[in-house]
């Protein structure tokens, strides 16, 4: 079942330590079949070399596994409440990765200081505030799904846009029209939260880049009138 997306969900995976953004098994890409209503995830706690594609489980926009040797990862129902929630994404990535994580773990967004950010990523990257104690004792994985999607309502904050979100104390997520998309938001989002640490440890006084040049930098790669590439 799926067996084409497995390999892509696999191939995925696998490139989150080939690009440093995982330690041990600290992470996790799914991706979904839309016309199917089913998504493929990495099973939980599997060692990244110890992977095969087969090893992939496939689970339902519930979170229930409908096929797979494996538990599917802990963070599964996460995915499910982002697939329902933000319908127009194709994969979704978490990670710890150590300067997005260090973001996360200040509890602060990661302001948007430069042309490399604006290019991919319009404005701030949303930090999220903590779930409560009952939410972490009723649903913890789920209601961080929740905390994600509510906050980009609230916030009026473009999920196509802003293809990232921060857990406060905990890590990040991101996503894409697809599972490689979502892992090269996750190296973004890693290289700008470094940057931008980097840039307030030089200047501690530091202001974001000016709305228009953040504009242009984005939209000349996005839009109807972008012109960033080769047609």
């Amino acid at each position: 079942m799926l067996e084409k997306l497995k390999k892509e969900v696999y191939e995925a995976n696998m490139l989150l330590p080939k690009f440093g953004l995982v330690t041990f098994t600290w992470g996790n890409v799914s991706g979904i079949d839309r016309e199917k209503g089913l998504f493929v995830i990495k099973p939980s706690g599997v060692a990244y070399e110890a992977l095969r594609p087969e090893d992939m489980v496939v689970v339902d926009l519930d979170g229930n596994t409908v096929e797979g040797k494996y538990k599917p990862s802990s963070d599964t129902p996460t995915h499910a409440v982002l697939y329902n929630r933000f319908r127009g994404i194709g994969g979704i990535v978490h990670t710890h990765s150590s300067w997005a994580t260090s973001w996360a773990q200040a509890g602060r967004d990661v302001p948007c200081y430069g042309t490399t950010h604006a290019d991919y990523i319009y404005g701030p990257i949303p930090c999220v505030r903590n779930l409560t104690e009952d939410e972490i004792k009723e649903a913890y994985e789920r209601n961080t799904g929740i905390l994600i999607a509510d906050e980009f309502e609230q916030r009026g904050c473009d999920y196509n846009a802003v293809p990232a979100a921060l857990c406060k104390n905990h890590g990040v997520f991101t996503w894409g029209t697809n599972a490689d998309e979502a892992v090269h938001n996750a190296v973004v989002t890693e290289e700008v939260a470094k940057m931008a640490a980097r840039c307030e440890m030089i200047n501690p006084s530091a202001a974001p880049a000016p709305k228009e040049l953040q504009d242009k930098h984005y939209y000349r790669k996005h839009g109807a009138d972008a012109y960033y590439g080769q047609p």
